[in-house]
């Protein structure tokens, strides 16, 4: 949240190890986004109403400018209950000490729900005398966002249905709901209404340990969220990242009018063909989010604070890469840096049919079928990052261009972690070939970008604007520090020219969440 002149990120922490166990709200400040303070917890399991866990949840400002954050605890019944924790010292421009009251908790399941799936209550939002939440949950199957209205943020009553839910897609943990401008990349405050926006429903499913989101309208007088046509609920919806991306959180900042989106690298110890069930991992970088311009789909960017981070730039323009060749570029630190590279195709003739066996395929099954090292016609092309001098490892992330039978062009992103480090696979490194679908027509000016954050072990990329996105952790044996490499690089019949290409060296943050030890 933000809250008079500085950014509060809470996030769930264990301060005894990077496993699953422990769980404290730990507290980090910031005035740009970009250089962290690390605070004592906020919150940790210490009532009857919390002895058990202090899990995820969320912050609200109040009337008055008063911040509260409602979180799950779990009881001495281990039942799942929603609470609620205010700041001990409104003055503290830290707000290092939280509080939370007796009268806690505020939301408990009902008698016919089922309270060990019951979590994760959202940012509020106030319409019409009322304060609105929801609760991620679970009937049987069928995935749940329960919604509940308080007068007064302490008296709350369970809706009669859910605002929304669907079937076979199990629990719906971290949902956030929130309104996107129909038109330009403002943000819009959490409560806002109207014909001027689309509302968007993002549910993290527990059985893919993936998210997954819908783009709808809102019905406020009834309490009913519809999803538009172009979105379908469920692992077959559209994604905000298509890699290691999990229980993400937007909140909107009123200092800059934008709405940022944190997400949370998951990195896993699950076996190379399982999902990803690991639990510790690292932040993203933070994310502007909007709505695309046939608001079909969520766009995504880095935020502008990153770019002070920026050290020696190189530049490229007008390379022409032929099938085969690796184009290397020189003079960046390669483990740590920022590229932005648009890629020029001279004719998309030469595009591969896409295989009408792969229709009911996602993206990723495709990716795996499709690796940077099967030669294609148009693609694959793209960058080669955290590669080692004679590529034993490297992270290709890539675009492939298809011709479906409608003679329409279908352009494949992925980043594939298959070769990314030479650690023995019985050591069971989860190396998937993640990728997703690139909504955008390239048969006009035959054109796409591409971006990447490297640091080390994370490959955040962003295609074409940020239409696609993908985070990869990755770890590398040979490609660290000086010892990594970044090439361009094309394995299709097709020449691709680099149009232009601008890579910084990127600094690490003055102050990068030290103190963590209380």
């Amino acid at each position: 949240m933000y809250f008079n002149g500085i950014y509060h990120l809470f996030y769930q922490y264990n301060p005894k190890g990077a496993v699953w166990g422990n769980i404290v709200w730990a507290h980090s400040v910031s005035k740009d986004l970009i250089n962290w303070e690390a605070l004592p917890p906020a919150i940790y399991p210490s009532k009857p109403f919390d002895i058990n866990g202090t899990w995820s949840g969320s912050a609200t400002i109040l009337p008055g400018n008063k911040p509260i954050i409602l979180y799950t605890g779990l009881d001495a019944d281990k039942r799942q209950i929603q609470n609620y924790a205010v700041p001990a010292n409104y003055s503290d421009p830290f707000l290092r000490e939280w509080i939370k009251p007796d009268d806690n908790p505020l939301v408990v399941p009902s008698q016919e729900m089922n309270s060990s799936q019951f979590r994760d209550p959202t940012t509020a939002w106030w319409h019409n005398g009322h304060w609105r939440i929801l609760v991620g949950g679970k009937r049987k199957h069928r995935g749940m966002a329960w919604l509940y209205r308080s007068i007064d943020f302490k008296y709350w009553v369970k809706a009669k249905h859910p605002l929304h839910s669907a079937p076979e897609t199990g629990m719906w943990e971290c949902p956030d709901f929130f309104p996107l401008a129909l038109n330009g990349r403002s943000g819009v405050d959490t409560s806002k209404v109207g014909e001027d926006v689309k509302h968007i429903l993002k549910v993290s499913l527990d059985e893919t340990r993936y998210e997954y989101y819908t783009l709808g309208k809102y019905f406020p007088e009834k309490d009913r969220y519809v999803p538009d046509n172009t979105s379908v609920d469920g692992r077959a919806g559209l994604r905000l990242d298509y890699g290691n991306f999990y229980a993400s959180k937007t909140f909107f900042d009123p200092s800059k009018n934008r709405r940022i989106l944190w997400g949370w690298a998951n990195e896993s110890d699950a076996a190379d063909d399982d999902k990803a069930k690991g639990w510790a991992g690292v932040q993203t970088i933070p994310r502007v989010v909007w709505l695309s311009p046939d608001a079909k789909q969520v766009v995504q960017w880095p935020i502008k604070e990153l770019e002070t981070l920026r050290g020696q730039k190189v530049d490229m323009s007008n390379q022409n890469v032929e099938q085969g060749q690796h184009v290397e570029v020189k003079g960046i630190t390669a483990a740590q840096a920022d590229v932005e590279v648009t890629f020029s195709l001279g004719s998309l003739d030469k595009a591969e049919e896409f295989d009408p066996n792969w229709a009911n395929l996602d993206a990723q099954t495709v990716c795996s079928l499709r690796r940077s090292d099967v030669p294609g016609g148009v693609g694959p092309f793209g960058l080669l990052t955290l590669a080692s001098q004679n590529l034993e490892e490297f992270i290709p992330v890539f675009f492939r261009v298809f011709k479906t039978k409608e003679n329409k062009h279908k352009v494949l992103m992925c980043s594939d972690s298959k070769s990314s480090s030479l650690r023995p696979f019985n050591e069971k490194l989860y190396r998937p070939s993640f990728a997703g679908f690139v909504d955008v027509d390239l048969s006009a000016d035959k054109k796409i970008s591409l971006r990447s954050l490297i640091d080390h072990s994370v490959v955040e990329s962003f295609g074409a604007g940020g239409k696609t996105c993908i985070t990869s952790r990755v770890y590398p044996t040979l490609a660290v520090n000086d010892a990594a490499h970044l090439f361009v690089f094309n394995n299709g019949t097709e020449p691709v020219t680099v149009q232009t290409l601008t890579a910084w060296s990127m600094n690490a943050p003055q102050q990068m969440n030290q103190n963590l030890e209380f």
